[in-house]
């Protein structure tokens, strides 16, 4: 009697390739897809068992979903000249609704209840155009992570490198320096209302007296110069610990 044709979905269908340099594993990757409305028990099988590890070799698809089986090709020495002759079997049967041990069904299974799907295996070199290409797209991949690599620790750095203490303090110092700068404004304004004051006092002294009070006048506003001269300073000193706070 004739096995019933293959359920599942095999992707790819008849042929595995395994891309070089073959100095290292290679794996190949193999979807099983699962269209029915019952549950599947798959196993894969190989003519070289030595030369591959397959994970998963066997399992349970559920209805209507799928896996990914990795197929690990061992190192070795790669003659373009030897044609690979390895294949595999994909083998199914749908699981029984009562089933406890998957080992005991398999043992139980009856040859027409198998279906099975063969795929042969191929090697690959790349070639020099190809190996060009995947270095270039190797490094573009390198040099835009490290690009973002920067631009992502940069800000961190940054923000590492004023602490909460600090700012705190900063924050303080700005507001004490408020305090000053409010404190000299009130001061000039106070010097200007005195500087007015002795003005009109002036006009109505007698001569004996104006050159004494042109003098008193004179130190008034040098004081004055003097206090400008903090007020901008400390103004200065604001806008370069803002600055700061801004970085």
């Amino acid at each position: 009697m004739a096995r019933p044709e293959q359920v599942l979905l095999l992707e790819p269908q008849h042929e595995l390739k395994f891309r070089g340099p073959f100095t290292d594993v290679v794996t190949a990757t193999l979807k099983l897809t699962n269209p029915t409305d019952r549950n599947v028990c798959f196993k894969v099988k190989t003519t070289a068992p030595r030369r591959y590890c397959v994970r998963p070799n066997s399992g349970i698809i559920d209805a209507g979903t799928s896996i990914n089986v990795y197929v690990m090709l061992q190192p070795f020495d790669y003659d373009p000249n030897e044609k690979s002759k390895h294949k595999f079997m994909v083998q199914s049967m749908l699981a029984p609704y009562d089933m406890t041990d998957m080992e005991g069904v398999w043992k139980e299974a009856k040859p027409e209840e198998l279906m099975d799907s063969k795929l042969r295996c191929a090697f690959e070199m790349p070639l020099e155009n190809d190996k060009t290409h995947e270095s270039e797209i190797i490094k573009t991949v390198s040099s835009s992570a490290s690009v973002k690599t920067e631009h992502s620790v940069l800000p961190k750095s940054a923000s590492a490198s004023l602490d909460d203490g600090e700012v705190k303090k900063i924050m303080e110092e700005c507001k004490r320096l408020q305090m000053e700068v409010q404190r000299l404004r009130e001061e000039n304004k106070q010097i200007r209302e005195d500087d007015g004051l002795r003005k009109r006092k002036v006009t109505s002294l007698a001569p004996a007296h104006s050159s004494s009070t042109m003098a008193t006048t004179a130190v008034r506003d040098e004081g004055l110069s003097t206090r400008v001269l903090a007020f901008c300073v400390l103004f200065f000193v604001i806008g370069v610990i803002i600055g700061k706070l801004a970085l």
